[in-house]
């Protein structure tokens, strides 16, 4: 009975992605429904999700709202895949289904790593910040525990990254993430930073703290300080 609930959820949850998808023109495989399912159901509780560390440097906020926050983030390891499809959209959802099934035992410990947020993507741009480069890149930041010795993906197009230690000025936006969102948030951090000159000016960063077939997602843009 357990058994067939837990089938019946995971058909749920997989109808529910594809239909997502679909609107993406997004094809979700059907070996995709068990890591849906571990990630969605939070493994059962046996694993939080947990959130990258970082330590908070200056907050600056307007009438109540976070305008942006300064961050600085240790340096760490990170599962990362360069996807080159027609859209952003395409892109981050066939990059995260590889991603989860990394996550989902894919991998040489052979167990489930445990989901931490936000998922992130790295996106070019052109010079004048008007259109974005088909080339995404889609990173999943490693458990603490298994900071020191990240397993291996079985999957040859996912590489494991060590990055190094950065400052990141952050500002947080709700909903859907497409070309034309996340050049008005470059845009938008842009002018409200004092000095946007200090931040790397090709490429920037989408934090997704909800996954890409969320109602509502939460999402934060960020800006890289050169070095």
């Amino acid at each position: 009975s357990e058994e067939q609930e837990e089938q019946e959820q995971q058909g749920r949850l997989l109808q529910y992605w594809r239909d997502v998808a679909r609107g993406h023109q997004v094809e979700v495989p059907t070996d995709m429904a068990e890591p849906i399912h571990q990630i969605t159901t939070n493994n059962e509780g046996v694993h939080t999700r947990e959130q990258v560390p970082y330590t908070l440097i200056t907050r600056k906020e307007k009438c109540g709202e976070v305008v942006f926050e300064k961050r600085h983030y240790e340096k760490a390891h990170w599962a990362c895949i360069t996807v080159h499809e027609d859209t952003y959209e395409q892109s981050i959802c066939y990059g995260f289904m590889k991603i989860m099934r990394y996550i989902c035992q894919q991998n040489s410990a052979g167990s489930y790593l445990g989901m931490t947020i936000p998922i992130v993507t790295v996106v070019r741009t052109d010079e004048m910040h008007t259109t974005l480069s088909r080339a995404v890149t889609v990173a999943y930041y490693l458990p603490p525990r298994h900071q020191s010795e990240p397993p291996r993906p079985h999957d040859p197009e996912i590489a494991i990254e060590q990055w190094p230690a950065a400052i990141i000025y952050t500002r947080p936006f709700t909903g859907t993430t497409n070309e034309l969102t996340i050049i008005h948030e470059i845009s938008s951090l842009a002018e409200a930073l004092e000095r946007p000159a200090v931040c790397v000016s090709d490429s920037f960063i989408v934090a997704g703290y909800t996954n890409p077939a969320a109602a509502h997602r939460q999402n934060k843009i960020w800006f890289l300080e050169r070095p």
